[in-house]
């Protein structure tokens, strides 16, 4: 089972917009969930499911918005949150942002999209692509004898169009690695994970079937290669193209692609990542007239590959003021609204090291409240280069027509949520 009803309300919990797809939970329902969702709020045991006698609310919040399903039966939950996220997906896709104005501003198109999303409370057509060839921003100017569904909804593969041509048959492959990282102030690692993405564009003419191999170890021991150049994926989540049954057999990652930008898979690598850029610090107070920081960084990572855009982020005391900076390479800024001094590089080859001094005053009068110490942030990019060593053996690209593809590849590391502790 699924949801009955969808609500669109505002910040204060005033419906905005809503469809009624089983008739089975009266639509005055919805003015439980604000009350319901404050007192839960303030007893400090929200949840993303809440219940008002036999009706149950699943929620989500976006920007200014809460989008709301409601269901009186046993549904199925984890279903209905990931139409609730898909919903809001495709309509960042027609409106680019999604808030209360972007719903008051295309009320027809949302009422369309609602209905063409869901049908009696189950997810239908939930590809903006697809439904951007029949549900268009020009409403207004369609001609009615020209409307018709395309055939992609009731095909098979309802993520592809038909008759798809281009001159220069391409596709252009994405792997960025996502490196989440926390160090404590001894220098131990205490948190270190991968999280990657494959990403693809693509050009490709006609209902091509694609194929592309990966240095998965799991592949490498089913085929009895050597699993030195191996890495072993967990949590992998791929795009709804992907045949599940092939892969679960054999490995083998096989799919009639969507055309243009989508992401194919997602993975998960809890490995101990040596920290690319290095971090050490030492903050000197003297007499509480003044503080003097240094940071020194270095990067970890081979030296033919370069970090860009690096940013540091340096917590200095929320009292400090007159700020003066020495850098050995790149610029230093002060941030009084976020009490932080951020340290840009623009180019931050492997092996090297570089050094900050910052001096700051302080007020003669001791503040009495002992301030924590935040953590120090690191943000980089470093192209042609992947923490894990996953690799992209082969794309093969098959079309009846038999064509010949150009499939390009290209590897990107990046911080995620990359922290160090300082003591």
């Amino acid at each position: 089972m699924s949801a009955s009803a969808v609500f669109i309300l505002d910040v204060k919990g005033k419906p905005l917009i809503s469809r009624n797809y089983k008739g089975d939970v009266p639509m005055t329902e919805i003015d439980h969930f604000m009350p319901l969702l404050m007192q839960r709020e303030e007893e400090g045991v929200l949840a993303p499911l809440l219940s008002h006698g036999r009706v149950h609310f699943l929620w989500i919040k976006h920007s200014n918005l809460y989008l709301v399903a409601t269901t009186l039966k046993n549904a199925n939950a984890s279903l209905v949150y990931s139409f609730l996220y898909k919903t809001v997906e495709v309509f960042c896709e027609y409106f680019k942002e999604l808030e209360e104005e972007s719903i008051r501003d295309n009320f027809v198109i949302v009422y369309e999209l609602l209905d063409e999303l869901m049908d009696f409370g189950f997810p239908q057509t939930t590809d903006s692509k697809i439904l951007q060839e029949y549900i268009t921003q020009q409403g207004n100017k369609l001609e009615t004898g020209k409307s018709r569904v395309p055939s992609t909804v009731t095909n098979a593969v309802s993520w592809r169009s038909e008759g798809i041509k281009y001159k220069k048959n391409e596709v252009f492959i994405d792997v960025i690695e996502s490196v989440n990282l926390l160090v404590n102030a001894n220098g131990s690692v205490l948190l270190s994970e991968i999280v990657g993405t494959i990403k693809l564009k693509v050009f490709l003419s006609g209902m091509p079937e694609l194929r592309l191999g990966l240095n998965d170890r799991v592949l490498f021991e089913l085929t009895g290669r050597s699993k030195n150049k191996s890495v072993e994926l967990e949590d992998v989540k791929f795009h709804q193209c992907v045949r599940l049954s092939r892969f679960d057999n054999d490995r083998t990652i096989s799919f009639i692609p969507p055309d243009g930008d989508f992401e194919l898979m997602s993975y998960r690598l809890s490995t101990q990542v040596k920290p690319l850029i290095w971090i050490e610090s030492v903050i000197e107070k003297f007499s509480h007239s003044r503080v003097e920081i240094m940071v020194k960084a270095k990067g970890q990572f081979k030296k033919q590959s370069v970090a860009n855009g690096v940013e540091i982020s340096v917590p200095v005391p929320s009292d400090a003021d007159s700020p003066r900076f020495k850098t050995s390479v790149g610029s230093a800024k002060y941030v009084p609204e976020k009490n932080v001094v951020i340290w840009s590089i623009k180019s931050f080859p492997g092996g090297k090291e570089y050094l900050m001094r910052a001096h700051f005053g302080l007020p003669s009068v001791e503040t009495e409240e002992v301030e924590g110490r935040p953590p120090i942030g690191v943000k980089f990019e470093i192209p042609y280069f992947t923490v894990s060593g996953i690799q992209v053996r082969y794309m093969k690209i098959i079309e009846k027509s038999g064509y010949q593809a150009l499939p390009w590849v290209r590897y990107i590391t990046q911080s995620g949520d990359y922290q160090l502790r300082t003591s």
